[in-house]
């Protein structure tokens, strides 16, 4: 089987469009990336396209991928339609990986492309509890109830119930983060470090939907969302559109001038039912990934993780095996997932600055990977970087992610 690599990489940045479109914010994508690729459309022979909320917002069903790319002039060829909540820009591209180490194409696009924002602001937060089981919802909301119980929290005077004024996964992940600062001592101040951090990473990305330095004060003082959560540690409402080309190792040794990145391992997984004492997905998959690119976390130089939350990054740093079980709070204050530290973490600015447009978020992250293993980062840049690693969650049943893709790049 062929290796594969990504040739072409585009996105646009991440913001709030309320008068942009999704075929729009597709097309800026896709005419970015055959650029950076150095392909025209007739070059392509397949599309994975991600996209979540369209129809919702839009009645734009169905036919999403062949909408978005009919303008283009991209017809004629398999589309794939994905939907994967937040990690279906990522699904997109293990799909359109899979594909290639199939035999099947030897060149194909992969585009994530989401608009959340909209005039009804009730419409877009309600939006994110699509990503969960919608006929046991309640059955959702009271497990939240019974671990505030278990983990004997009171909600701060005044904090709405779950779901109510933000997205319910807010909730989620400050219920995780409850978990952890229980078991574990980790504290408030240090989901703030990670915050900062990715604040500082994301001032320096022109692609960022937030560009604003923060200090750990700052980010403390802010507005409560549910707690430990502020609002700076909580990813922003956006709309945005990413894409990857990739190709096969015979169709690369056609190819002049371009800055291939070999993907040393695609993983896609869901998640089990299990309690919050029990193994992670993201421990799962990522191990996994390790072995199937014959890696370890040791060998990782920097990592662009789902962060959601602050907490998002925090537990992910010890699912992937950066630091152990427990230590992800002394890790961020470590300064090691700073630029310029052990193992940078989200030098994009992560969700949280980067932003999350759903269907787009897969792609941004390896929009970021790709710069950065060509040494193409600017003032973000990570010296000596070679291996770099995605991880992508999307939805959430039970006590974890639904679904999650893990990728490792290397630079050829």
């Amino acid at each position: 089987m062929d290796n594969v690599y990504i040739i072409g990489v585009g996105m646009i940045r991440f913001g709030k469009y309320l008068d942009g479109s999704v075929r729009g914010m597709a097309g800026d994508a896709t005419r970015l990336v055959l650029e950076d690729a150095g392909l025209t459309k007739e070059d392509i022979e397949a599309a994975f396209v991600a996209n979540t909320f369209w129809g919702m917002f839009a009645n734009q069903h169905s036919i999403r991928g062949e909408v978005m790319l009919w303008d283009m002039g991209l017809r004629g060829i398999p589309i794939v339609n994905c939907e994967n909540a937040c990690a279906g820009a990522s699904t997109a591209l293990h799909l359109g990986y899979t594909a290639i180490r199939a035999g099947m194409y030897d060149v194909v696009l992969a585009l994530g492309a989401e608009k959340i924002t909209h005039e009804n602001k009730a419409l877009s937060l309600g939006a994110y509890a699509t990503c969960m089981d919608v006929e046991n919802f309640e059955q959702h909301i009271n497990m939240f109830m019974e671990l505030n119980k278990k983990l004997d929290f009171k909600p701060p005077e005044g904090e709405t119930a779950p779901g109510e004024g933000r997205s319910i996964f807010m909730d989620a992940y400050a219920m995780g983060a409850r978990w952890h600062m229980k078991n574990f001592g980790t504290t408030q101040r240090q989901l703030a470090v990670v915050c900062a951090k990715n604040h500082w990473h994301g001032s320096m990305n022109p692609k960022a939907q937030y560009q604003d330095d923060m200090s750990v004060d700052e980010v403390l003082a802010a507005k409560a969302v549910t707690y430990p959560l502020t609002r700076p540690m909580c990813a922003p409402v956006g709309d945005g559109a990413a894409a990857a080309i990739l190709c096969s190792q015979r169709y690369l040794k056609k190819l002049n001038g371009v800055r291939p990145i070999k993907i040393s391992a695609s993983i896609l997984g869901s998640g089990t039912d299990r309690d919050l004492d029990g193994v992670d997905i993201g421990e799962r998959l990522s191990k996994k990934a390790y072995e199937t690119a014959g890696l370890g976390p040791q060998d990782i130089d920097l990592a662009e993780l789902h962060d959601a939350t602050a907490y998002g990054e925090l537990h992910q740093c010890e699912a992937m095996g950066f630091c152990a079980l427990g230590e992800g709070g002394p890790f961020a204050e470590s300064g090691a997932t700073k630029i310029g530290g052990k193992l940078p973490v989200n030098t994009s600015g992560g969700l949280e600055c980067r932003g999350h447009p759903i269907g787009a978020s897969g792609l941004a992250q390896i929009h970021e990977m790709v710069v950065q293993l060509r040494g193409e980062a600017g003032k973000r840049q990570v010296e000596g970087a070679r291996i770099g690693l995605t991880e992508n969650g999307g939805g959430n049943l039970g006590v974890e992610e639904a679904s999650m893709t893990i990728h490792i790049l290397e630079k050829v």
